[in-house]
Parts: structure tokens; C-alpha cells; sequence
């Protein structure tokens, strides 16, 4: 893959997990979007969700495998169908452009080890090990690696280790608090500062607010590689691991993380295009969606391109 293809303005796709749910996904327990791939039944359910962002406008799909970390799927009583569900989400994203028949490429989703919206507090090695054994079963059903939702400069330099042993280009995907910081209390500048890699092919602000979104440009301004973002619509600005936010009955949260997190209803589409065009007006080249988009959200802003 060209190192250079974010340097022009590229179309994400858009959150999986709420467009599953909304298509009739039951999730079990707290693995949402991978309970689609648990059921056959489930599999053309998400070729279709995939397919309705590449008929979006999208020139890159996620894989469907944030959720299906060992760790999680270990939470969940599913840890022997690890390699299965994994390699079974590639097959269905590379189905969805063989359908398609358009030129779009797939992102390998290798999500944060632990929780989400959480520092990772163990050493580079063992994180290391963990990507590496997720990334592996993926690695040869996708085009790069994308570093979904990540929450510290170590688990980047692990992820960054991790893309020179497959030898794979990869994107990262950082998460941000309101203080414009990453979760471990590291700068965003210092990350930029302190990563350079001949496999990276940009970095992202991922699953972040719109406004802490803009709020980090300042820190993009003068860095050299391709940035973007793949902002979230969820009405918590700062969401946490999910078990912190125990408002809502303990079966409802695993069955729908918008009874934890709850969905925006002060941005309209166009207020979602006019935000991206911001982004792309101050040099942003990489533009998605992430929790509570959907396909109409990315048909918007693929106008940008």
C-alpha cells in the first residue's frame, strides 16, 4: 500500500456497532458488534452494513473486530472462538467489496487489549503480544492496520513494533478526554513528536466528540504525516470503560452501550459535514464517523472529497 494515500482526502466508513444493533442484532453480554459474527444467521446483516458504507462513499471498511480482542471474548465466555471470530469478520468485510465490486480497501480493526477509553497499564511487551496474536489471524485479509481507539503512547510504540514484525502499514487511532489529552495523561503533541515510522500512514483522533475533535488542531499544525479523525455522536463527551456508568440496569448495559453513553440530538447531518469541513480546511485528509454515525453521515461528507 502507497504510504502516501491519505496525503488526499480519503472517506472512513462509519460506526458498526449502533447499526447492527439497529438492524436487529441481539448482543451478548458486552460484545456488541462481534455478536454478529457468534450466529451465521447474523453474517449478511453485516456484509450489509459494510456494503452501506462503501455505497456511501466510503474508500475504507473496518473490520468488524474491535470487539473480539481475546480479552473481552475471554469476559464473555466466547475465549476459544478468538481465532475464529476474527478471521470470520475479515472473510464477511472482504465479501462486502467482492459484492461492491469497487475499489475500497480494509482496515484491520486491532482495538486496545483491555477496556476502552482506558490507559492499558501493562508493560510494551505484553501488550505487544497481545496485538500480535489478533493482528496475525488478520493480517493477510487486509490491506493495513488500523489502531482503533488506543489510549497511550505505549500501546502506539507497541502497535507501531507490532506493524515492523508483519511488516504492514497502519493508521492510528488515538483517543482524547476534553482536556485534549490522551487517557494516560500524555499530550497529544508528544505523541506526534515521538512517533515516526516508515509504516505509518497517518494518525487519527478516534471516537472522539466533534468539539474535542477541533480542539486538536492545534496540535496537528506543522506535523508531517496525514491526520483526520473518526468522530463519535455519543451524548457523554468523555466516555469511560463501560462499567463506570452504572445508570442503567447491569443486563441493559451489555445488551446497548446507548443506554450508558447516550446518542446526540444537537447535530444534524449538515452540522456533522460542517464540522468535517473545518477539519478538511485545516489540512484534515482523513475523514469518518465513528459510535453513532451511519451511512447518511459519511454520503455527507464524502461530498468533501
Amino acid at each position: 500500500m502507497d504510504k502516501d494515500y491519505f496525503k488526499s482526502i480519503k472517506i472512513l466508513d462509519g460506526g458498526m456497532g449502533q447499526l447492527l444493533l439497529e438492524k436487529g442484532i441481539v448482543s451478548m453480554g458486552t460484545l456488541w458488534s462481534a455478536s454478529a459474527l457468534l450466529e451465521k444467521k447474523y453474517h449478511q446483516i453485516l456484509i450489509d452494513a459494510h456494503l452501506s458504507y462503501i455505497n456511501a462513499g466510503s474508500d475504507i471498511i473496518v473490520t468488524n473486530t474491535f470487539s473480539c480482542r481475546k480479552y473481552r471474548l475471554i469476559e464473555n465466555n466466547f475465549g476459544d472462538q478468538f481465532a475464529y471470530l476474527n478471521e470470520t469478520a475479515c472473510k464477511l468485510a472482504m465479501k462486502a467489496k467482492e459484492t461492491s465490486k469497487k475499489n475500497v480497501f480494509i482496515a484491520g480493526s486491532i482495538p486496545s487489549q483491555r477496556d476502552t477509553y482506558i490507559a492499558d497499564p501493562r508493560n510494551n511487551e505484553l501488550i505487544l503480544s497481545d496485538m500480535l496474536e489478533q493482528a496475525r489471524i488478520i493480517n493477510d485479509y487486509v490491506d493495513f492496520l488500523y489502531l482503533d481507539v488506543i489510549s497511550s503512547i505505549n500501546e502506539v510504540e507497541a502497535a507501531l513494533n507490532l506493524s515492523e514484525i508483519l511488516n504492514k502499514k497502519i493508521l492510528i487511532g488515538i483517543h482524547l478526554k476534553k482536556n485534549g489529552k490522551l487517557p494516560s495523561n500524555e499530550s497529544l503533541k508528544e505523541l506526534l513528536k515521538n512517533i515516526q515510522n516508515q509504516n505509518l500512514l497517518g494518525v487519527i483522533c478516534a471516537c472522539v466528540s466533534p468539539e474535542i475533535t477541533v480542539q486538536a488542531l492545534d496540535s496537528f499544525q506543522g506535523y508531517g504525516e496525514p491526520f483526520g479523525f473518526k468522530a463519535n455522536l455519543w451524548k457523554i463527551k468523555e466516555p469511560g470503560p463501560i462499567q463506570t456508568f452504572n445508570t442503567a440496569k447491569p443486563d441493559e448495559i451489555g445488551t446497548n452501550p446507548n443506554v450508558s453513553f447516550g446518542i446526540r440530538d444537537d447535530v444534524s447531518l449538515n452540522d456533522f459535514y460542517n464540522f468535517s469541513k473545518i477539519m478538511k480546511e485545516n489540512g484534515a485528509t482523513i475523514l469518518g464517523g465513528c459510535c453513532e454515525t451511519t451511512p447518511e453521515h459519511i454520503k455527507k461528507i464524502s461530498k468533501l472529497k
